[in-house]
């Protein structure tokens, strides 16, 4: 018997956690793929943002293959590890090296502040760390007749992103399972595109976009430029929402490229600030990697241009420096865009702009992610273009700024990208599980792919 269950990313976008179990009752051995936060209104079987506990049985559970380290996908590892998990935790060679990291982020968050557990901690969890080129299988386990093996390949979501190939014995039963992680959209800047896998007997997709297509990448660029241009005439802040890892670095790979195109007094003159920092770290991290870059990426490089680290960049990162940049930009009218965490405004750095400066028409809020439902960021879109209010830390606060909404910076695969995926496999799969998407998303790809032959198409609830 070879199952699939899962404990998160089926009521929504975030908490991804799913399982993959060769063998039954007593005899029987599993992978986790993921182990991701709630946010939001998301929620598992008895887990949510509110309460992180592992809800489900981890004896069987011989290794965690983690897909990509953004926190909704490895944000509940530290519970995992409390719960008694003592497996390898497998990723890409470039997740190895930011997993800790973010990892550490969260721990100071959302867990302790004890230095010295923190550091503990993250011992443990370096310890575990088995990082696996891509493209080469790795054996998980052999037991008697079961055994299991994984493979990671390319995604195009963030560095060091993969989908997992997953292949199952049991006796005479055999099986190629893969779990897609999140799939990035092609021309995305930086990384590569996810080709489809060469076999998939069984695939559990995701499908945050399966509703809808994003703006391609000259369209997009073309709206930034033309958005950062009118924002910065009255001398206003563009402020950015935006993860630390993946689309902080394209947003500024993206600007350096209309500065170097464009030129000018405006935008010679403007001043790009990021102000978290992890995203800072992570930036370093990204060009420390650039093997993993695409070969456009490589190219400017190759040129003399520094897309992650140019004269108009601006990095804070203490708290005090912080804070005197919100001051100041809340005064002055020197156009600035800033780029902070979190992406969906449920805390960090992004918090305290937003405070100072959605009351006032010059500025600006422009999202380039999702939002998932519940969050600030989710608010802010949907009542800010109506003179709405959001609440932060509590608090009522007025949305005069203007709010916007580029889609194409998304570092999801749209649904046409999602079909692509599924129609780039040879043999349709047996059956298709459709995971982390709001409910409209997953009956718009599931539409898609009912023309499949002979495949399943399931909504899995838990």
């Amino acid at each position: 018997m070879i199952s699939i269950s899962h404990h998160g990313a089926t009521s929504g976008v975030t908490g991804s956690c799913h399982e993959l179990t060769v063998g039954h009752a007593a005899e029987k051995s599993g992978i986790l793929i993921d182990c991701g936060l709630f946010q939001g209104q998301d929620e598992g079987r008895g887990a949510s943002a509110s309460d992180l506990s592992i809800d489900f049985p981890i004896d069987h559970i011989r290794a965690l293959v983690v897909t990509h380290v953004h926190i909704d996908h490895v944000g509940r590892i530290p519970y995992l590890l409390a719960a008694g998990f003592d497996g390898p935790i497998i990723c890409s060679e470039p997740s190895a090296i930011m997993l800790p990291e973010i990892l550490e982020d969260a721990l100071k968050i959302g867990f302790t502040r004890d230095r010295q557990l923190i550091e503990r901690v993250l011992g443990l969890i370096r310890s575990r760390l088995v990082p696996v080129p891509y493209g080469q299988w790795h054996s998980v386990f052999v037991q008697g007749d079961r055994s299991l093996s994984v493979r990671l390949q390319r995604a195009g979501h963030i560095l060091g992103s993969a989908y997992v190939e997953c292949d199952a014995r049991e006796g005479e039963v055999e099986e190629r399972v893969v779990f897609s992680g999140d799939l990035g959209a092609p021309h995305a800047p930086l990384l590569p595109a996810p080709s489809s896998p060469e076999r998939a007997d069984r695939l559990v997709i995701e499908s945050t976009y399966g509703d809808k297509d994003h703006e391609d990448r000259e369209t997009r660029r073309y709206r930034l430029k033309a958005l950062l241009e009118h924002a910065l005439e009255d001398g206003g802040t563009v402020l950015v929402p935006a993860f630390s890892i993946g689309r902080t670095q394209e947003l500024l790979y993206e600007i350096e490229g209309l500065i170097h195109e464009f030129g000018g007094e405006l935008w010679n003159n403007l001043e790009i600030v990021v102000d978290s920092p992890l995203a800072a770290e992570f930036t370093r991290i990204y060009r420390d990697l650039k093997p993993y870059w695409d070969a456009e990426a490589t190219e400017l490089v190759s040129q003399g241009r520094h897309p992650l680290s140019f004269e108009q960049l601006t990095v804070i990162n203490s708290h005090e420096d912080h804070l005197n940049a919100v001051d100041y930009l809340a005064r002055s009218h020197r156009p600035c865009v800033v780029l902070a965490g979190s992406g969906m405004c449920a805390g960090g750095r992004v918090v305290n702009y937003l405070k100072a400066m959605l009351g006032e028409k010059r500025n600006d809020v422009l999202f380039v992610g999702y939002q998932a439902a519940g969050t600030p960021g989710r608010d802010i879109l949907t009542y800010g273009p109506r003179g709405g209010w959001v609440e932060l830390d509590g608090e009522r606060y007025d949305i005069r700024a203007r709010v916007h909404q580029v889609g194409g910076y998304s570092a999801h695969a749209g649904q046409s990208n999602l079909v692509a995926f599924v129609s780039g496999i040879p043999l349709p799969p047996r059956d298709i599980r459709i995971v982390h998407g709001d409910p409209g998303a997953k009956l718009a790809l599931k539409r898609c792919f009912q023309s499949l032959s002979g495949t399943d198409i399931i909504i899995p609830s838990e």
